[in-house]
């Protein structure tokens, strides 16, 4: 597919869009269907997308590997803080409404954040797993 024109240009038209509506499930997520792992998901299937249409490497390129490990991480540790957060303000871990002095606020940003986490954890997994599968070398088959 490398060398394919038409679907590099679809493929640089696409993606910003991709991210976009990726942005739009996130922040949306609060107020109807989607949140976190949708929007996870979809992010990494941009970069996937990008992967297959450009090749592995350029697609390691765009996201390098080390970058995707400090994603995944920040994702886990967003996550954490914020039920530690609940803790350390008199609640119980994960326990929203003591986040803000209005307990609807509270449960807002508590959920606001958490969904970031897992966003981030579940992008940053999702391109982990396509790069550990599309990078292995094939075996050749015994006849």
């Amino acid at each position: 597919m490398k060398s394919d024109i038409i679907l590099r240009v679809i493929a640089k038209l696409l993606m910003p869009f991709t991210l976009i509506f990726a942005l739009y499930v996130q922040f949306h997520g609060d107020f109807g269907p989607g949140g976190g792992f949708q929007a996870g998901v979809i992010a990494a299937a941009a970069v996937v997308f990008y992967s297959i249409i450009f090749g592995l490497e350029a697609g390691r390129r765009l996201v390098p590997g080390w970058v995707v490990e400090k994603v995944l991480a920040t994702g886990v540790l967003v996550y954490a803080v914020t039920g530690l957060a609940g803790i350390a303000l008199g609640g119980n871990y994960l326990d929203y409404f003591v986040l803000d002095a209005d307990p609807v606020t509270g449960q807002h940003r508590g959920i606001f954040w958490v969904e970031v986490g897992v966003a981030l954890t579940v992008s940053g997994v999702m391109i982990k797993l396509f790069y550990m599968f599309a990078g292995r070398s094939r075996e050749p088959e015994d006849a």
